[in-house]
């Protein structure tokens, strides 16, 4: 069985591929906000549970970011920055892949969501960092 340190690592690993796709697509007028979006969305919520697992919180399946910060609130974790703006990132979330004529989304804030990505991602390895080392 992994040790909670080896699983978050895993899921920031995963978080660090989204987000190189994510800064690639970012600089690029022509691709759609929604795939912008859906990697900086995989990439915070590869974080959030890289944090998660990290202090042995069981989630369900799920890309609803809301419901995984729920559970930082929980099991008393400190929150990620912008934790009250990542709700912003929900419907970029694998759903909205598949319901795309179902969903009216607004305007992507690129500039914002590169700041949020940048800042939850830091804070996971600040996190994973510090437990590392206890």
């Amino acid at each position: 069985m992994k040790q909670p340190i080896d699983l978050a690592r895993r899921f920031l690993a995963l978080a660090d591929q989204d987000i190189k796709t994510f800064l690639l697509l970012i600089e690029n007028d022509e691709i759609a906000d929604s795939q912008i979006g859906f990697h900086a969305q995989q990439a915070v919520e590869k974080c959030l549970k890289a944090v998660l697992v990290l202090h042995e919180v069981e989630f369900r399946k799920t890309h609803d970011l809301d419901e995984l910060l729920k559970l930082f609130a929980n099991f008393d974790i400190p929150l990620p920055p912008y934790s009250d703006k990542l709700d912003e990132l929900n419907p970029y979330a694998v759903t909205l892949r598949y319901d795309l004529f179902e969903t009216e989304i607004e305007k992507l804030d690129k500039e914002l969501v590169r700041k949020i990505v940048k800042a939850v991602h830091k804070w996971a390895v600040r996190v994973i960092n510090q437990k590392k080392k206890e």
